[in-house]
Order: structure tokens, then C-alpha cells, then sequence
């Protein structure tokens, strides 16, 4: 009898977690905020600033990544570094999202507007 009562107490803890978990998850991707530029960096100083409403291709860091802007997302579609990681890590557009090149010490972050609601990360 004890054992049926033990496994019943597991059984409500998997639900309430596995509850807790898709309503955290749910809340993640509801609050998710179209970026409005992307902010480039450069052995952590910003060294350029772009709107992601407008489409074009920017070399960065002297030619070593090459950013393109297209359709309000964002992506390296050339570097130099060996391992080209930041290449294939694909379009970002949300506020928060980055790009990161380890070798060359890019950095591509969106940003949105301040005075789009609250900063959940702050």
C-alpha cells in the first residue's frame, strides 16, 4: 500500500514539473519581440549599428565575416575562421538573439525599441 501511495506522489510531481515547464516555455514564446536593428561588435566595442528593415550585405571586421540583412533577419553568410560556426548558426530577428565568432571576435546582436513593453532580462 505504501508503494502505490509513493508512486501516486511521483506521478503528481512528474505532472506538476512537466506543467511547469510547457507554461515557462509558453511564456518564452509569447513574449518573444521582433528586433528592429542589430548591433555589431568588434572585440567588444560597437562598431556599427543596422536596421534589419533594410536589406544589404556589410563586411565586418575588415572582410573576415560578411553580414546580409534580408526579410528583417540577419545572418553571416561568410567568414574565415576555420570552423565557420557563426555561419551556420543561422537567421536571427528576435530581441536577444546574437551571432558570435569566436576567431574573429564578431558579435551580432539584435536590439529592439525601448518603448516596445517591459525588458524581461533587466
Amino acid at each position: 500500500m505504501e508503494r502505490k501511495r509513493s508512486i501516486r506522489y511521483d506521478v503528481f510531481l512528474i505532472v506538476i514539473l512537466l506543467s511547469l515547464s510547457l507554461c515557462a516555455l509558453l511564456i518564452m514564446y509569447l513574449s518573444k519581440r521582433d528586433g528592429t536593428n542589430v548591433c555589431v561588435e568588434i572585440n567588444g566595442e560597437q562598431v556599427a549599428q543596422y536596421s534589419l528593415s533594410e536589406d544589404g550585405e556589410y563586411a565586418l571586421n575588415g572582410g573576415t565575416n560578411i553580414l546580409r540583412i534580408e526579410s528583417g533577419e540577419a545572418y553571416l553568410v561568410y567568414a574565415d575562421c576555420p570552423d565557420k560556426t557563426c555561419v551556420h548558426s543561422g537567421k536571427i530577428k528576435y530581441v536577444g538573439q546574437s551571432i558570435i565568432c569566436l576567431p574573429n571576435k564578431v558579435t551580432v546582436i539584435v536590439k529592439g525599441n525601448a518603448s516596445n513593453g517591459v525588458d524581461l532580462v533587466s
